[in-house]
């Protein structure tokens, strides 16, 4: 059997399966050998039924025999009742409320049985009430030649894999056994080169299926998942390295901004420039020295001053000659998530910007603005609405510096003359075919020669530094990690059921003087009453309704939902911001939104749902007013460790923490939006550890920078081109 051998082709599977298969990704030999235990059974814990005592946890495999459904002599509590017996004695077990377990499971199964012993002490009779059972299609490898071939009980680990309907984890067992048995890792390449396992002391390939399939020891498990999690950081790291150097290998303008220009810009600030923002508006201006493309992430926590900085920015870029001219501007594109944040940043690169005689463009697909107007116009901020045609005409010339816009601005009709600076903001899955785009803007590229843009993602979501270093390895990291000096802080408290009530009261104070209140749900519609996890998180359809009906009769309440189409969002917002509307309830979909002064409260309901990085994002929502504001987490759970995190958004200094602090209790799976990098549970286990991934990163970033092409590791060159598919920003 070979890795690329179908399943299919070696195993009779029948319908069920192939559907559970699929529904798993597993296609392959080589799939099912990638498909790693989720956790490890100690057969410490597993006994022969003659070495039971009653009050101890153990695991029983035997056959089952005598089971039906009954109910309760006195009780009458429906129930299914049985024994399971071995070669050394049986024992009964009693399901109380699942007589279903009669019809499910049929006499003569073999089954795992695991729970706790309870004895009836006036019979000295031993039985198991209500213990987990499953039926298994053979006895464990190992555990039954042992368990049934002697008196004594068998000690060692056993893998347990994560299931689907039609398979089981015994089923994948067995199958994995067969599979290397057959000698399939007698030629299997390791992708990994030597050096660097011998370095990190890390097992071979061939050591490390063994290993993690059929570990003897904790130790040899251990070492195996950490082989793979660094395989796949490594695998990560090549891809986003090869993508920065390519990006870097086109030349880009090199500009001298005028510094004491740049600080008299810095000093019109509206308010006092925090160290951090200064640092990285100086990293950023460094890198225009450069004849080689920036790549960089400017990750800045709620309220952090971001704009200020790609405002700053922009001002050097367009204060800037094209090389070889005396005249014109360098150019400035300005991308942003949604039409609503793009209007609002053009309003704030107008504020900053008044003074100069430097145009502003916008393009949405409602429409273009231009800053300043040519003749006086009825609105204050001195802009005027022009044509599409128009707008892309005088970017083509070079006339408008700035352009500012949504995904219309990587349309095939938008061209700029000197385009020098991108600015991407909240745009996590913007990517290496985006940025040829952007290269292939520049009137140069017409000409025969490519002049990429200096490129700055920005973004208020918090990511733990192993996180970023890993999905944004092809971008250099800046913190802003400072709010600026006099800016209030959120009064955030923990509301139990029982102060539901004189909480609402509290904000009706606040509503009575003109603000205005978020409400956060974790669904958009009810829950299914099947789904017994889901009943009490509550839905914005119905909370709405609630509010309106019970609570908040004489107010305007709307909701926002993810769902919705983005023009329907934005005029929802629209109206919000406009004071139109004073409750708005939503979904997280306002994470990242527009900015609404008036808004002073935030509740958020189900708080225990969310992690603690998007709790500090959302409260950012109320950051922006100059009153006091308020964030009130409702929470139906009251478990110690819920607490615990919910208090944490009382004391953390800044979101950053609060993100580290998601990443060691919750995983990297919690952070937001990050299972849509397609990054395996057994890596995302690695961002734990910054020295693998800075091991990880180091290691990718000198193969690359010797042999691009990967040509001297051809195993290396395949993976990465498969990886670069699978995970591309696209």
């Amino acid at each position: 059997m070979l890795p690329h051998s179908l399943l299919s082709a070696h195993f009779r599977l029948n319908l069920s399966q192939k559907i559970a298969l699929k529904r798993l990704g597993i296609n392959t030999a080589g799939d099912l050998l990638c498909h790693f235990p989720v956790r490890y059974g100690d057969t410490v814990e597993v006994f022969n039924i003659a070495n039971l005592s009653a009050g101890q946890s153990a695991v029983v495999f035997g056959k089952i025999s005598s089971l039906k459904a009954s109910k309760g002599f006195r009780s009458r509590v429906a129930m299914a009742d049985g024994f399971v017996s071995d070669e050394t004695g049986r024992i009964h077990c009693v399901w109380f409320n699942q007589p279903y377990l009669a019809k499910m499971i049929p006499n003569g199964s073999l089954v795992r049985i695991e729970g706790k012993v309870s004895e009836r002490k006036n019979k000295n009779e031993r039985y198991f009430s209500n213990p987990k059972i499953e039926v298994v299609e053979k006895i464990p490898i190992g555990v039954g030649h042992s368990l049934f071939g002697n008196n004594g009980d068998f000690h060692g680990l056993y893998p347990l894999y994560s299931e689907s309907r039609g398979i089981t984890s015994n089923w994948i067992y067995h199958k994995i056994a067969e599979i290397l048995k057959s000698g399939i890792l007698e030629d299997l390449p390791d992708p990994i080169p030597t050096d660097i396992l011998e370095k990190y002391h890390l097992p071979s390939i061939k050591t490390a299926i063994v290993w993690i399939h059929a570990p003897q020891k904790r130790e040899y498990a251990e070492a195996a998942r950490k082989r793979f999690a660094f395989q796949e950081i490594f695998f990560i790291q090549l891809s986003r390295q090869r993508a920065k150097l390519a990006y870097r290998r086109n030349h880009a303008f090199v500009i001298e901004p005028a510094r004491s220009a740049v600080e008299k810009f810095i000093d019109r600030f509206p308010f006092q420039a925090t160290q951090a923002q200064l640092n990285a508006i100086e990293n950023i201006l460094a890198d225009f020295t450069k004849d080689q493309a920036m790549t960089r992430l400017l990750e800045g926590d709620v309220g952090s001053g971001k704009t200020a900085v790609a405002a700053t920015t922009a001002f050097a870029v367009v204060g800037a000659r094209p090389q070889g001219q005396s005249y014109g501007n360098l150019q400035v594109a300005y991308m942003c998530p949604t039409e609503i944040l793009a209007i609002q940043h053009f309003e704030s690169f107008i504020n900053y910007f008044s003074h100069l005689p430097i145009a502003i463009g916008l393009i949405t697909s409602s429409g273009c603005r231009k800053f300043p107007a040519k003749a006086k116009t009825s609105n204050k901020n001195g802009w005027t609405e022009i044509s599409k045609k128009q707008l892309l005409k005088w970017t083509a010339n070079g006339e408008i510096p700035i352009l500012i816009g949504t995904h219309a601005l990587i349309q095939k009709s938008v061209t700029f003359k000197h385009l020098a600076y991108v600015i991407i903001d909240e745009q996590h899955r913007f990517g290496t075919i985006q940025r040829a785009r952007l290269v292939a803007k520049n009137s140069a590229h017409a000409k025969g020669y490519d002049i990429a843009p200096h490129f700055l993602s920005m973004t208020a979501t918090p990511i733990p530094r192993t996180l970023a270093l890993t999905l944004y390895g092809d971008l250099d990291l800046t913190l802003l990690d400072q709010s600026p000096a006099g800016r209030k802080t959120v009064i955030t408290e923990l509301v139990y059921p029982s102060k539901r009530a004189e909480t609402y009261e509290r904000i009706r104070q606040e509503l009575r003087a003109g603000r205005q209140m978020f409400v956060i749900c974790p669904r958009i519609d009810e829950p299914d009453p099947d789904k017994q996890a889901s009943l009490n998180a509550k839905s914005v359809k119905q909370e709405a309704k609630r509010l309106k009906k019970d609570i908040f009769p004489e107010y305007n309440i709307a909701i926002i939902h993810s769902r919705m189409k983005p023009a329907e969002k934005d005029a929802v917002m629209r109206d919000f911001k406009d004071g139109k509307t004073h409750i708005l309830c939503s979904t997280s979909v306002v994470e990242v939104g527009v900015n609404v002064p008036n808004a002073t409260v935030i509740i958020i309901e189900g708080a225990e749902r969310f992690g603690l990085a998007q709790l500090h994002q959302l409260r950012g929502r109320v950051l922006r007013s100059s009153h006091q504001a308020y964030c009130y987490t409702f929470s139906e759970t009251v478990s110690r460790k819920s607490v615990e995190r919910l208090r944490a958004l009382q004391t953390a200094k800044n979101g950053f923490e609060l993100a580290e602090l998601d990443l060691q209790q919750r995983g990297a799976g919690e952070l937001s939006g990050i299972r849509q990098w397609g990054i395996s549970d057994i890596a995302m286990d690695a961002l734990k550890n910054l020295k693998m991934v800075e091991a990880a990163r180091a290691e990718a970033t000198r193969i690359v920078s010797e042999d691009f092409e990967l040509t001297k590791y051809p195993l290396l060159k395949a993976v990465v081109k498969l990886k670069e598919t699978e995970i591309h920003h696209e």
